[in-house]
């Protein structure tokens, strides 16, 4: 299965709603809506569809919404994770009127694992190795805070310890130069799924270009078919989607974050 569209629909079956909120600590149901609470005060809003809503439905829903975390004095942040190909009239509109604010528009990349599970040389001097212990994965969201200008890095380590604590399927990886991190990844297998998603790609400006990146991702590919993971899915950024694209991976749409901050 090569065909975007194919890649696309069973995106929006396997991967909207239950499937993007692993480590969530509660969730609730507003309508067509699926609204998560993560720890570090952190609001997410999804959805499978809108149901068909016209721009004054998708006005309210919006306002539900927002008024559930704002009900809630802990939530700092909310994100409204939009898709390019959803039917949504008004949403834009909705979501500024609202206060929140669009973030950079990232690519869907979809592609079969076995297109990323090539051997790829790492440059001299460069070490790949998968983390556990606390210590590492503070030092990982650290680089990665810092990568993309992220000041969540010690909320966001908190809740990869949880969800590693449980036993959660999701791997960490990072490429170290001296004992210094210059780039690092997740894998995350989504259970009921076809899917594993390569997410939290970051690798420091200096060590870019040297095929870093590209080995840290058919490491996690080898490792998601392990797993018996057919197809891996990415929010990629224009740094990566081209190394994506290389491999195999289609784009099938885009995805906009809108974020509200208390």
């Amino acid at each position: 299965m090569t065909d975007p569209q194919h890649f696309l629909e069973a995106y929006d079956e396997q991967l909207r709603t239950d499937a993007e909120t692993p480590g969530a600590l509660e969730t609730a149901r507003h309508g067509p809506l699926h609204l998560a609470t993560f720890a570090g005060g952190r609001g997410f809003i999804s959805y499978r569809d809108l149901g068909g809503a016209d721009a004054d439905a998708i006005r309210e829903l919006v306002s539900a919404a927002l008024g559930h975390y704002r009900a809630d004095p802990e939530i700092r942040r909310v994100e409204w994770k939009s898709r390019g190909h959803d039917h949504a009239p008004g949403l834009y509109e909705a979501l500024t009127g609202s206060g929140f604010m669009a973030e950079e528009t990232e690519s869907i990349m979809i592609g079969e694992a076995k297109a990323l599970a090539v051997e790829v040389a790492l440059p001299e001097g460069v070490t790949m190795r998968r983390v556990t212990e606390e210590a590492d994965v503070r030092a990982m969201t650290a680089m990665q805070g810092e990568v993309f200008g992220d000041s969540l890095a010690d909320e966001i380590a908190d809740g990869v310890l949880r969800r590693l604590s449980r036993g959660d399927a999701m791997e960490l990886w990072v490429a170290e130069v001296d004992g210094r991190m210059v780039s690092a990844g997740r894998l995350e297998p989504v259970t009921g799924t076809d899917f594993a998603g390569i997410w939290g790609g970051a690798t420091r400006p200096e060590w870019r270009g040297r095929g870093i990146y590209r080995a840290m991702t058919s490491a996690r590919a080898r490792a998601a078919l392990a797993y018996g993971k057919t197809l891996i899915n990415s929010d990629s950024t224009e740094f990566s989607r081209p190394i994506l694209e290389r491999s195999g991976l289609v784009k099938v749409s885009t995805t906009t974050g809108y974020v509200w901050k208390r």
